[in-house]
């Protein structure tokens, strides 16, 4: 027989996220509790309509204000929609949907991390250079093969995605021969790449959604504590996805219950981060899970 002097602090040393430290343009960052990405889509088309922003100066400061005050940590710009099917768009209409919002944001709270969610490495480059601070691509290097020279110059962290094909054809590319061995052995590859261009700090994101079906999705859910043996800190982008509202009969904009339910399984699977649309919840469910296991 095993006797253990406080059996709970297995549970719960299991559970909490350990601490990552970053150096970001010279700030260092220690991540020592669940994070929140806030998203700020600024682009016409995005699966969710309550995420879209319009490019005004006004309503963009706004909605990042409010992010922040309802406890954003970081807040994630992208100009290019990743919904299934969505229409694909040139890197010059990308560029023009983000750059001056960067600007703006960093401006107005410098002290906001700011991510840039893109695919193409001069979007990346340029958006850094702006005031960004991390990159968020949804490729995992796939779509562009100057991605991980310029991340690595640029000395930023990088958020891996595993994504098949593109948005537009990704959900015909749903066929595994065993699901989670096929997607850590892609974290695997990728991360031997990305150690030789330099880059160091890196966030693992399974892709909820991305060329996955429903039944995957909930599956690699069930198992996300296994992404945490590679070693980074795991972001979970869960909020209204269709995983949620086609389960539950409804559409995105009815989803924020189902989402909170998945936000808080996903932190007792030892997610690092939570990318949300709607912050003032999941802060919330940050908070009563850091009640029950900190």
């Amino acid at each position: 027989m095993i006797l253990f002097s406080d059996p709970t602090s297995i549970v719960e040393d299991k559970l909490f996220p350990q601490k990552y430290t970053f150096q970001i343009k010279g700030r260092l960052i220690i991540w020592d509790e669940p994070q929140l990405m806030g998203i700020l889509n600024l682009t016409p088309d995005s699966f969710y309509a309550g995420s879209r922003v319009k490019i005004d100066r006004e309503d963009i400061l706004k909605r990042a204000e409010k992010m922040i005050l309802e406890g954003a940590d970081i807040l994630d710009l992208g100009g290019y929609s990743s919904r299934p099917g969505a229409e694909d768009i040139s890197e010059e209409e990308e560029l023009s949907r983000v750059i001056q919002p960067i600007s703006w944001i960093s401006e107005a709270f410098p002290e906001v991390l700011i991510s840039i969610d893109t695919f193409r490495s001069n979007v990346a480059k340029r958006a850094i250079e702006t005031g960004a601070h991390l990159v968020n691509d949804i490729s995992g290097g796939s779509l562009d093969s100057k991605m991980y020279e310029v991340v690595g110059k640029l000395q930023v962290p990088y958020f891996l995605m595993h994504m098949r094909g593109t948005p537009q054809t990704m959900q015909q590319k749903t066929d595994y021969s065993k699901l989670l061995p096929d997607i850590l052995n892609y974290f695997a590859k990728k991360l031997h790449l990305i150690k030789e261009f330099g880059i160091k700090d890196v966030i693992i994101d399974p892709g909820f959604g991305f060329a996955k079906t429903l039944e995957q999705n909930y599956h690699i859910l069930k198992n996300l504590e296994i992404f945490r043996t590679l070693g980074y800190p795991v972001l979970a982008g869960l909020s209204r996805k269709s995983m949620i509202y086609k389960l539950l009969g409804c559409g995105p904009e009815e989803s924020l219950n189902g989402t909170t339910a998945l936000h808080m399984f996903a932190l007792s699977k030892g997610a690092n981060i939570l990318r949300v649309h709607d912050v003032k919840e999941a802060n919330e469910t940050r908070k009563l899970f850091k009640q029950l296991y900190a």
